[in-house]
């Protein structure tokens, strides 16, 4: 079964819980603290295949979950990083998030980092020092990230064909390529895009069908909308017209007409018609076909006619798309190379800043408190420890966070919120700023 659309559910690894533990040997008095730390959480990570053709396998498993991290132990053992969850998928698979583009897989092998694991807590080891010489505390692991993504893939082919219902794609497809589409004497026997791989002078063409369109497609009918995503990304087009047809201009017009509603970058491929099913047509009846045509298309675009059934003009026209998708490649390569020139990296001096902002709002009675830094510490602090939420507090007052929760109205009492986490102001804190 085709299916290109997916939503699924993406969990990072959570890191693994920094340790509080005490050296404890039988000639060794006070050993000091050994608590190690946690083991950073797994990664999600996307890779691109070209083995595969369908997001089928994620309306079955809708839930990607990397594994946790390990929380440290004694003798300042680190825990086990979590194993990163390496994610299969189809080339040309674009990965959203709130409606954003985050990840675009187009090569095979490419892989990207989807959702980040959070870092492993620090163990009570870590906090020593000359005044601190029995730290009672140790970090908790952080979160990995988690959120719904949008998985949609537009296949990835050298030529897309276009056409009415019955104009011959799959017909084309099937006797070109070793592709077997569903074949009938009606419209709208392809229901589903096909692609297969035809071969000219060495040279392999791999060709999308798509099924038929018709006059509203791009606003949906027929799910024409759905269907025009996998020909966005085609080097060439193939625009196949019915011979027989009683209006050949206006069939062409028609089709031409829909894929400037849906992507301007879509009708400006380039592109190659064909007339089929010709082989029961006298060449006077094609040529009038011919000129026809030549009254309403651009004079650069070739017009090929052939006959699937007979087998006749297709190795013309394969050349002609061989020769089209070539240059195509070659033009995307060269305005790649363009942009990549032109993009100077900008480094700014204000980042390490940018970093350590923080906000402090009301809301409802609640102060909150938000900034990227301060937010970490808040995510990495075990709040059952009594050091540990002074340590909170301490980096608070340091960062100037603590001075303007008192500015703003805090008091001892208050209720402050960073992140998902809630505490209080220490009196002392409030004391010494009323004293000043």
């Amino acid at each position: 079964m085709f299916i290109d659309t997916a939503k699924v559910s993406i969990c990072a690894g959570k890191g693994g819980d920094g340790a509080v533990s005490f050296r404890h040997e039988v000639y060794i008095d006070k050993g000091g603290p050994d608590g190690g730390d946690g083991g950073r959480g797994g990664n999600v990570v996307f890779e691109a295949t070209e083995n595969l053709n369908t997001l089928l396998d994620f309306r079955f498993k809708p839930e990607l979950k990397a594994e946790n991290g390990v929380n440290g132990s004694k003798v300042k053992r680190a825990g086990k990083w979590g194993e990163d969850l390496i994610v299969k998928v189809p080339m040309g698979t674009l990965i959203k998030r709130d409606g954003k583009i985050i990840a675009d897989l187009t090569e095979h092998g490419q892989q990207q980092i989807i959702a980040s694991g959070g870092d492993g807590g620090f163990g009570n080891a870590h906090f020593k020092s000359s005044v601190r010489q029995t730290p009672r505390m140790a970090e908790r692991g952080e979160p990995g990230e988690f959120f719904e993504a949008e998985l949609e893939l537009k296949l990835l082919a050298d030529v897309g064909l276009v056409g009415l219902p019955n104009a011959g794609k799959s017909t084309f497809l099937s006797v070109v390529t070793n592709a077997r589409p569903e074949i009938a004497d009606y419209a709208f026997t392809t229901l589903t895009p096909n692609l297969g791989v035809a071969t000219v002078d060495r040279v392999d063409l791999l060709i999308a069908d798509i099924p038929g369109l018709i006059e509203g497609a791009a606003e949906g009918k027929g799910l024409g909308d759905q269907f025009l995503r996998h020909v966005e990304r085609t080097a060439v087009l193939l625009h196949l017209i019915d011979a027989y047809s009683n209006d050949i201009a206006t069939d062409y017009k028609t089709i031409r007409s829909e894929l400037q509603k849906y992507s301007e970058t879509l009708v400006g491929r380039p592109e190659v018609i064909a007339l089929t099913k010709a082989d029961g047509l006298d060449d006077e009846m094609i040529a009038m076909q011919v000129d026809e045509l030549q009254k309403v298309i651009d004079k650069d675009v070739s017009i090929l006619v052939i006959s699937s059934t007979a087998k006749m003009g297709l190795t013309d026209l394969l050349r002609a798309l061989s020769k089209q998708v070539r240059i195509a490649r070659a033009t995307i390569v060269e305005d790649e190379d363009d942009n990549n020139e032109s993009d100077v990296p900008v480094i700014s001096l204000n980042s390490k800043q940018n970093n350590e902002a923080w906000t402090v709002t009301k809301e409802d009675d609640v102060y909150v408190v938000r900034g990227e830094k301060i937010e970490k510490f808040a995510r990495r602090t075990n709040y059952d420890q009594f050091e540990g939420v002074n340590r909170l507090r301490d980096i608070m007052r340091k960062m100037g966070v603590s001075h303007d929760l008192i500015r703003k109205g805090a008091t001892g009492e208050s209720v402050v919120r960073i992140g998902d986490e809630h505490l209080t102001l220490l009196e002392q804190d409030v004391d010494k700023k009323l004293k000043k």
